[in-house]
């Protein structure tokens, strides 16, 4: 019998968008609970370290968002063919966290000088520079997968995460094709096409207040 699996995460895609791709892809059936806004503080004191994304599986909890996805890929065997390949996918997912740290820099900014210089540091360094490599391992591995020949947790990751950027900084991708079709393909898999067709419009993300 296969484990009951819910995902807590806010109306929004953020940290808690990979987890749904890879339930959407690998589970029979699972929970997408959309937490309002007005329920989390009392639903904070109840998860383990007082943030989401959670994943209940069976009812017990696991926390941190890539632990949260690194699991469920184990659990979907989605982790490559050897602890080589599986490594790779850590260590691109891990990387990309680099990434999302130098976008969030600014977002979440509040004095106007600051949040120009990490704007433009994002936009026209980071960026560039870390879809370059990403858009460079996808060409040297040359089947269309970041990490081997087979589809795996890291290609669902990186499809929720640019998918979201799609939407928000379009410009930055349209210099990677590869990065580009990789998002097309996943997007296109029946499983991930069925629940991106139902999924509930989605919330615009929070700005931190001054």
């Amino acid at each position: 019998m296969s484990p009951n699996y819910k995902i807590s995460y806010f109306n929004v895609d953020g940290s808690g968008e990979p987890s749904r791709y890879i339930l959407a892809y690998g589970a029979s059936q699972w929970e997408d609970y959309r937490v309002p806004r007005n329920e989390w503080p009392d639903l904070k004191k109840k998860t383990p370290f007082g943030k989401l994304p959670v994943l209940e599986v069976d009812g017990k909890q696991i926390a941190q968002s890539n632990t949260i996805a690194r699991y469920l890929g184990k659990q979907f065997n989605l982790v490559g063919k050897d602890d080589w390949e599986a490594v790779q996918c850590d260590m691109l997912v891990d990387t990309y966290g680099d990434l999302s740290q130098s976008l969030m820099s600014f977002m979440f900014e509040s004095d106007p000088t600051k949040k120009e210089e990490k704007k433009k540091k994002a936009l026209e360094e980071d960026g560039p520079f870390y879809l370059g490599k990403f858009e460079d391992i996808l060409t040297k591995n040359g089947s269309g997968y970041l990490v081997g020949s087979q589809l795996t947790w890291a290609d669902l990751f990186f499809a929720a995460k640019l998918s979201s950027m799609k939407e928000r900084h379009p410009e930055l991708l349209k210099p990677f094709p590869k990065l580009l079709a990789l998002v097309d393909k996943v997007n296109n898999l029946p499983k991930i096409k069925a629940y991106l067709d139902k999924r509930p419009a989605r919330d615009p993300p929070p700005q931190r207040k001054n």
